[in-house]
């Protein structure tokens, strides 16, 4: 009897294999698998989550349970493009929620669980994408676009509904890292707004007693 044909092409599978060695241990490669899965078949399948178990030889389950936690792997259908805004404190107070409505209006769903009638994009808010300093920030096709505005936000639908990945200068972006990154990104290349720190307090010596 043949094995049951895998939901993954032999390409991934070899990269998901290859993924243990560049970690302390093999369920460290747990996420990096699933997103390599979801990159190629746009949502997570029953067979695919049990074929990245397969790869790293861990079990079903767990796999399972990374999966279902993380907001960023999905096990329904969704968008060719997911939008991931941020609605976090950093991104609440420069706009984060408006820009979400609008957003989905601009695509034409009503909350994360829809598709855009054209197949195109899902929007889901998150809770934080590890970039507060360039608020309010989205996650777009594995960038992250910073300092958003519903412009910069419509330029970006816009050149998608067109076909094309875009490269728009006016909404600027920061290369993603790794899943579940927790630092903040580095200031982008030709970035010309600094983003200044208020200065330090200087400590005042006190005179010792006596």
């Amino acid at each position: 009897m043949n094995p049951p044909a895998s939901a993954l092409s032999t390409h991934v599978l070899d990269e998901i294999r290859a993924l243990p060695p560049r970690f302390p241990e093999v369920r460290s490669a747990v996420m990096p698998a699933l997103d390599l899965a979801q990159e190629e078949l746009g949502y997570l399948t029953p067979e695919a989550m049990s074929d990245v178990a397969a790869a790293l030889n861990l079990d079903p389950g767990y796999v399972e349970g990374v999966a279902t936690f993380y907001t960023l792997f999905h096990t329904e259908p969704v968008g060719k493009h997911r939008m991931y805004l941020c609605t976090n404190i950093s991104c609440k107070l420069r706009g984060a929620d408006e820009l979400l409505e609008s957003t989905m209006r601009a695509v034409g769903v009503r909350d994360s669980t829809e598709v855009s009638a054209d197949g195109l994009f899902s929007v889901e808010a998150v809770e934080c994408l590890g970039a507060c300093e360039y608020a309010p920030v989205m996650r777009l096709d594995h960038e992250y676009h910073h300092d958003l505005t519903a412009e910069k936000i419509a330029a970006l639908i816009a050149v998608r509904r067109g076909g094309g990945k875009d490269r728009v200068a006016a909404a600027g972006t920061v290369e993603p890292q790794p899943a579940a990154m927790a630092h903040h990104e580095p200031v982008p290349e030709g970035e010309e707004k600094q983003r200044t720190r208020a200065p330090r307090k200087k400590k005042v010596e006190r005179p010792a007693d006596g």
